[in-house]
This record gives C-alpha cells, structure tokens and sequence, in this order.
C-alpha cells in the first residue's frame, strides 16, 4: 500500500515530464514522502483536505472506481458491522424505546389520560370540514417540525445533541401520531372524486408504490441508536445509495406514497392530505439543503452538485456516476429492515385501522 502510495504521487506530481534532474527526483520523493505521511492522516480522519491525493492514487483503479473515488467527502449510508456493535447500546435502544412508547400511550393515545383527543377535539372545531382539519393538522406537525429541525443547531448548543433529540422527538412524535389516526378514520369521509379500486392492475400498482416508497422515506433509520440518542445524533451528509438517485429520498417517497393513496381511495380528504404532506416535504427538501449548506458548506456544494433532487436526473445528465455494484449498497441490514418493517406495515394494516377506530378521534 505505502509503496503504491508513493509511486502514484510520484508519479501525479512529474506527470508529462520526459527526464527529471537529480534535484528534482530528490524533490519528488521528498513530496512523495509528505504525502505519503498525508495519506495515512487522511485514511485515518477521512480528513477532505486529501482530496488530491485520493484523486491521483485512484489513476489505478477502474474508471468507475475512479469516479467514486474522486472528491468523495460524503458519508457511506447504510452501513452496519456487528463487530462494532455494543449490546448494550441495544440493551438501551430497548428500554429507551419501551419507556417511549409507554410514555406516548399514557400521554397522549389512551384517551382516559392522554391528551391526543382533546388536541384532535379542538382543532376539529376549527370547521365542519374534514380536509381542511386534516390540513390544519399536518399544518402544525409540519411547522413543529421543520421548526425544530431549523432550530437544531441553536438548540444543541444549549442543552446537547442527546437532549435536542429527545425533545424534538417529544414533540414531534405525539403530532404525528395525531395527523395519522385522523387521516385513518377519515380517509374515507370527504367527496368521491373518482373510483378505481376495481379497476385492473390499480391494487399491484399501488402496493408496489408504496413497497418502494418506504425505500426513499426512512434513510434516518441507518443508524437506530441516533434516532433514540442512545449514539449522539449527527446531521448527516450522505453520499451512497439511494443519495445517488436523489438527493432528498424522504420528499420523493412521500410523493409515491401519496399518489399511490390518494389513487386508491380517490377522494377530496385525501387529496387534500396528499396536498398537505407534500407541500410539507418540499420544504423540508429546501430546507435540508439550507441546513446541510451551513453545516458542510463546500462539501454540500460538493456533493450537491453530482446529486439532484428529481430521481435519477444527476445519473442521466452524467453528473452522478453509478458504480458497477451499484447494488451492493442495498443488500445491507438497514434496507433488509426497511424491507421486513414495510411488509410487517402492510399486514398489519386491519390492526391499524382498528385501533385508529377505538380512538374516536
């Protein structure tokens, strides 16, 4: 490695040179050595400064390989090694999920002590309509949330990653809840605009929309333990994957999945939360690249510029290059998760329904 190292650089730094004088063979190894000392900082840090020398020592690797390698700053997402697993983080991702999900039961669903009908009960006074209570209702989700989201950095500085996530969580989490039981006994409350359940091939069309959906909606569930700050939560720049096709795989699969419900149940309630969630998300697109933009500057300048927000616009216009194995960087645990949880939602659908209906919201 150390020797490929050196004559690569050797070779980046007299590169269109016929004969060198002893002086200057003298200076290129001396160059060859720094840089050398530089590789190994820059293999250990993964430091952006060595840039350069990953650019040369790639001349030896496959064009794709070239091309995956050169200026790579972002993070590989979806990566998952069980040697480097803690079981007591588990043990704690565990017990932090059970007190979280006891917590949002008594607080909030249980409706002899929570506090999720009386919230749903008030806005639903807002008017007799039950598109606009379901827009109001993603309304507030969306402003707390992408509020939270804006206010990350300010707030991390106060009270620490670990608890900024619980209490975006906190907050977050009980709203969520609320818009989705609400969408799911209303689903079928507003105006038939059209109907094409029966129609062929519409249910295969729809339940593969929405299988693939859930592959661009959760890239935040590649690491479990930020998401309950059992690890202390980053904001991430990711780089590999689905990041190769869109820069923003929550907006696109919330799309699908949108379209793909809104042509089932084909009525005026869930237009209008179709309208609503995306309208939501295309901020968040807009607004995520702001953040990403303060956070990372010239490497989200970087990455932005080989990656696009419309899926697989970069790849076809030659700005993001998908290497060979392209598909080696979905056969990992995160997205075999992803794949188990979207089947498990999908069966799980009557036990969803029935406990939105016991809730009366």
């Amino acid at each position: 490695m150390a020797s490929s190292v050196v004559v690569s650089t050797s070779l980046c730094f007299n590169y269109g040179h016929r004969r060198s004088s002893p002086s200057a063979l003298t200076s290129s190894i001396s160059i060859s050595k720094i840089n050398l000392k530089l590789s190994s900082q820059c293999l250990r840090y993964s430091n952006s400064n060595c840039r350069n020398l990953v650019a040369c020592t790639s001349i030896r690797e496959s064009d794709t390989e070239t091309e995956k390698e050169l200026g790579f700053v972002g993070e590989d997402s979806a990566t998952f090694e069980l040697g480097q697993q803690k079981i007591s983080s588990w043990i704690y991702f565990s017990a932090i999920l059970g007190v979280v999900l006891y917590v949002l039961n008594v607080a909030w669903i249980d409706n002899s002590t929570g506090f999720g009908k009386p919230f749903v009960d008030a806005v639903s006074t807002l008017s007799d309509s039950h598109e606009v209570v379901m827009l109001i209702l993603i309304l507030i989700f969306a402003g707390v949330h992408s509020g939270l989201a804006s206010l990350r950095d300010t707030g991390e500085k106060f009270i620490g990653e670990r608890a900024y996530r619980v209490l975006f969580a906190g907050i977050s989490l009980p709203l969520a809840v609320s818009t989705i039981v609400y969408f799911i006994n209303h689903r079928y409350d507003g105006l038939q605009l059209w109907q094409l359940q029966n129609a062929p091939g519409i249910h295969q069309f729809v339940w593969i929309s929405n299988f693939i959906s859930f592959f661009f909606l959760y890239p935040s569930t590649f690491n479990l333990l930020e998401v309950a700050a059992v690890d202390k939560p980053k904001l991430h720049l990711w780089e590999t994957g689905i990041m190769r096709i869109t820069r923003h795989p929550q907006m696109v699969g919330q799309v699908m999945w949108c379209l793909a419900h809104t042509i089932w149940i084909g009525n005026s309630v869930a237009v209008a939360a179709s309208i609503g969630l995306i309208a939501h998300h295309l901020f968040g697109a807009w607004n995520g690249d702001r953040r990403l933009a303060i956070r990372y500057g010239e490497d989200f300048e970087l990455v932005k510029s080989r990656t696009s927000i419309v899926p697989f616009a970069a790849v076809l216009d030659g700005r993001q290059k998908l290497p060979k194995d392209f598909y080696k960087e979905f056969i990992r645990l995160p997205y075999l998760t992803i794949t188990a949880l979207t089947l498990g939602v999908y069966f799980a659908h009557p036990l969803m329904r029935a406990a939105s209906f016991n809730l009366h919201w």
